[in-house]
């Protein structure tokens, strides 16, 4: 099996941990590419015997023919991993090194019996949406697409307000601090944390949700995946912010913006005990009962 690793610096007390990842890859002759910044992070923390391994600096020198790229991080780096797979269909598998991980959910106890089955080929993948941005001044520099949300917000003081279509037809005019356009996978992230419902990853739907709207009437709403969205937006300061993901960008506001589902996702690596329901229940609570605490 071919595996590549991304992944952010961590804590010492996961040294062990891959440690004991680096002899199972050795034990199943696994042949590992890493990425060159985390190749330092790795030699820093001692881990040793990493010159047999290839290194890659981005997308375009990342080999086509690896089975799994695997994120060591939480949920932000599993975001800035999607950059490296972008259609390749390479399949992510995230592991948690992090705060919360939600899309990173292999938690630290389970990372050796997690690699195990990797290497075994005991997993399967889910496919998930991707957003795609573009601009009536053509394509923002970078990487396009977004796995959680595309956000418009204000650059200042004072609300804009965000001129919305549907596939042509005039949704609403949203006079808000920002307007977040989410995946079914983004909506446990900043569109939860507005008030917007929680989606199943398979659901073929996006949400929008307004941030701190002026008028409480204006609640998220659920939308097809299949549907075009045009924003226009206008602001006292002439400027705005447009966000995919952790990426922002300042824009003019006579730039207007096309959202859309992208012609590919992703995949992620799926193992049997982490499904979606036990996520949720287990990373955020849900349906927690604080009596019986």
């Amino acid at each position: 099996m071919r595996i590549g690793l991304y992944g952010m610096k961590f804590s010492k007390d996961f040294n062990e941990r891959i440690r004991d990842m680096f002899i199972k890859f050795g034990e199943y002759d696994a042949k590992i590419f890493i990425h060159s910044k985390f190749k330092k992070i790795l030699q820093g923390a001692g881990i040793k015997s990493l010159d047999s391994h290839e290194v890659f600096e981005d997308d375009t020198d990342l080999s086509s023919d690896i089975d799994i790229l695997i994120s060591l991080g939480g949920d932000g780096t599993f975001l800035d991993t999607v950059r490296f797979v972008r259609n390749s269909k390479i399949p992510i598998l995230g592991i948690n090194i992090g705060r919360l991980g939600f899309l990173a959910n292999i938690s630290r106890d389970e990372i050796s019996e997690s690699i195990k089955l990797l290497l075994e080929g005991k997993y399967t993948t889910e496919e998930r949406a991707l957003l795609h941005l573009s601009t009536s001044e053509g394509p923002l520099n970078g990487f396009s697409q977004a796995l959680n949300e595309i956000t418009v917000h204000k650059r200042n003081a004072g609300m804009i307000t965000i001129d919305t279509h549907l596939n042509d037809e005039f949704l609403n005019s949203y006079w808000a601090d920002g307007l977040i356009i989410s995946t079914p996978t983004g909506s446990t992230a900043y569109s939860m944390a507005v008030g917007g419902p929680i989606v199943l990853p398979q659901s073929q739907n996006f949400i929008i949700s307004p941030v701190s709207p002026h008028n409480l009437t204006v609640r998220p709403i659920v939308i097809p995946d299949d549907v075009v969205i045009k924003i226009k937006v206008n602001s006292r300061s002439d400027k705005y912010l447009v966000a995919m993901d952790s990426r922002s960008y300042t824009l003019s506001t006579n730039v207007e913006l096309k959202i859309e589902k992208a012609r590919q996702g992703i995949l992620m690596v799926k193992f049997p005990v982490n499904n979606f329901y036990n996520t949720l229940r287990n990373k955020l609570m849900w349906g927690m009962d604080r009596r019986n605490w």
